[in-house]
């Protein structure tokens, strides 16, 4: 049996027509006039559209010209409109100067009527200049005078005093640009672990001294570990001053950790008092004892 195998006849190649890009460009001339075969109709040629004349440019610069000549005009006509109309117009006058009356006399009073100068009990300014230990409250009977402390109270250096801080190195710069003036303290101990601590610290002046106690009085109601976590209570008379309780610091195996403090501004003096103890501290101890310090300083 003879086999065909029937294979698919080959088609003819097309005509390849190379592309665009490879016709060299000067290869495509312009076609030539070739006559129409005969008994051709030539097809008509097309009518050629008239030529627009064309418009003629519009002067732009001119006229910006003439409307920028026209608004300085018109601003100018309208200012001196305005000043035309308010030099017509009579002058207000102005509401007269109220002075208060003058707080001294305008004359010296006549000899034997000037008043009194201040006593020394009354004049603040004469308390604190003299020997401000003097001024702490005195240690109570019974009780032991603290480390570092004389019965009459004791003096404290300013580095000395900067190390009771958490920053020694910042406060002692803070106290040396505010010009602290020094620094007066009690101490005494009562019972086994019960301590008591009275700060005055002077300044030069009282602003001074009020920043002082108002920055350690901004700290107090933060969460750290020597703030006390509240904004304490005024302490009346005092103007801003302020008494605190701190939170109960309990550890195992210690006893637990009672504070109280008391801050407060009188004149160039800040107040700091401290309570520490291992039993419970009652906010009337402390203010007793912060309205007892301030009597002395008033």
């Amino acid at each position: 049996m003879e086999l065909h195998s029937t294979q698919p006849e080959p088609m003819a190649a097309e005509s390849a027509v190379p592309p665009e890009s490879a016709v060299p460009a000067d290869s495509a001339g312009p076609p030539e006039h070739v006559a129409p075969p005969e008994g051709a109709v030539p097809p008509e040629p097309e009518p050629e559209e008239a030529p627009v004349p064309a418009r003629p440019a519009r002067r732009r610069g001119r006229t910006a010209l003439v409307l920028a000549v026209a608004a300085v005009i018109g601003v100018s006509a309208g200012t001196a409109v305005g000043f035309k109309v308010q030099a017509d117009r009579a002058p207000t006058p102005l509401p007269a100067l109220n002075q208060p009356g003058l707080g001294y006399p305008a004359e010296a009073l006549p000899e034997g009527q000037e008043p009194e100068p201040l006593s020394a009990a009354e004049d603040r300014q004469v308390k604190t200049d003299g020997d401000l230990r003097k001024l702490l409250l005195p240690r109570p009977k019974g009780a032991a005078k603290g480390a570092g402390a004389k019965p009459g109270g004791s003096w404290l250096d300013v580095e000395e005093y900067a190390h009771r801080f958490q920053d020694p190195g910042g406060m002692f710069g803070n106290f040396v640009q505010s010009d602290i003036r020094r620094v007066a303290f009690v101490a005494w101990r009562q019972g086994a672990h019960k301590m008591t601590d009275i700060k005055l610290v002077q300044f030069h002046s009282g602003r001074d001294a009020m920043e002082h106690a108002t920055g350690q009085q901004d700290y107090m109601p933060k969460s750290f570990e020597y703030s006390a976590g509240n904004d304490g209570d005024l302490l009346k008379g005092s103007g801003s001053g302020r008494y605190y309780l701190y939170p109960v610091k309990e550890k195992a195996g210690y006893l637990p950790h009672y504070r109280a403090r008391a801050i407060f501004q009188r004149g160039d003096v800040m107040v700091d008092i401290d309570i520490f103890d291992t039993k419970r501290i009652s906010k009337n101890e402390i203010r007793s004892l912060a309205e007892r310090q301030l009597e002395r300083l008033s």
